[in-house]
């Protein structure tokens, strides 16, 4: 199987290529226009594997999109490459636009094409996952769920810029009949992860003993899914996932961003005590616009439907994910010396 993969140099599609190079015989081909961040490294050696082509390319270029098709044939998209974060969308939603809407745009057009192209088995077997967020849902009061059959009701340029693409996709499916399936997941968090997100922020801010900045009260509910389980769940939608349907993945682990933060400052006093207790770095800034409330997601269809569920707790990812941070300082040390140095985004504001 030959897979188009985009995006793959990310924090998400890099577990996966690393996922199915580990546990699969797949081709993948890995399309990535290499933004800030893209990084090759965190492939950790699959970037040499022989089953890995890549291709550095912007989704938005239609030329390169048809040129991949073409030449590569694949038997199925993953398309995960998009602009991801909420606070840079506040400051510059233009690069939302166009690479989340009209690249999503142009990566259904060349997949439509090269689907018209291919002999009735091979139609058969195509799909298109598109891989979106929970945030399209827009924000939960102190109770309640995201399932497949909320309404979108995105409050951000990031989301509302993801909402348009999963709009997108479900139409070429319902106007052309291109076989899509669409997934909508949590927070993730992990190794590899760029340090603009909340947990990898947190972890390298506590180890150079500079303030925690939380934003507002804390209180923001997020549900957190360990991006190695999300790999899991996205084969197991590729593989087994019904033509058309939508799946949302989670973790099972609400937690308030403060507890997060506290959870991780417990764990960086035993593993990394020098500014120990953490706890006292902790500050509080203001909060960003439109910041959504709470998120939870009802990960029970695919559980139900497709056997799958995530294999760890929030603590146990947690443990893992700070445990990777501190046994590969080469990997995060090469960002903050480039163009990232741990700033804050969204409100022209520095910490």
């Amino acid at each position: 199987m030959k897979i188009l993969i985009t995006g793959g140099m990310g924090f998400i599609g890099s577990a996966l290529v690393r996922h199915l190079l580990t546990n699969s015989d797949v081709e993948i081909i890995n399309f990535d226009k290499m933004t800030y961040a893209a990084n090759p490294a965190s492939l950790l050696g699959g970037e040499t594997n022989p089953r890995h082509t890549l291709i550095e390319a912007d989704i938005c270029d239609a030329d390169a999109v048809t040129q991949a098709f073409e030449t590569h044939r694949p038997d199925a998209v993953m398309h995960l490459a998009a602009e991801s974060h909420v606070d840079r969308s506040i400051d510059a939603p233009d690069d939302f636009v166009q690479t989340n809407l009209v690249g999503t745009f142009r990566m259904l057009q060349g997949a439509l094409e090269h689907w018209g192209t291919l002999d009735a088995t091979g139609k058969a077997a195509f799909r298109f996952v598109h891989i979106s967020t929970d945030e399209v849902f827009g924000s939960l009061g102190a109770s309640g769920q995201f399932s497949e059959t909320t309404p979108y009701s995105p409050n951000s340029p990031y989301s509302a810029s993801k909402a348009g693409s999963d709009h997108l996709v479900r139409a070429w499916h319902e106007t052309y009949g291109l076989p899509v399936l669409i997934t909508n997941c949590s927070n993730n968090y992990g190794p590899c992860q760029f340090p603009e997100k909340l947990i990898p922020l947190m972890l390298l801010k506590a180890l150079a003993g500079e303030p925690l900045p939380v934003y507002g009260e804390g209180i923001n509910v997020r549900d957190w899914l360990y991006v190695d389980d999300h790999a899991r769940a996205l084969e197991t939608v590729l593989l087994t996932g019904k033509v058309g349907e939508t799946y949302t993945v989670g973790g099972n682990c609400e937690r308030k961003n403060i507890d997060v933060v506290h959870a991780l400052c417990n764990i960086m006093d035993e593993l990394a005590p020098d500014n120990a207790p953490h706890t006292n770095l902790i500050t509080y800034v203001k909060d960003r616009p439109g910041h959504d409330l709470r998120y939870a997601i009802d990960a029970s269809k695919i559980k139900r439907e497709l056997g799958w569920e995530p294999q760890e707790t929030f603590e146990s990812g947690l443990k893992k994910t700070v445990d990777w941070y501190l046994q590969n300082r080469d990997w995060w040390q090469a960002i903050l010396d480039g163009s990232y140095q741990l700033g804050r985004l969204g409100t022209n504001a520095e910490h």
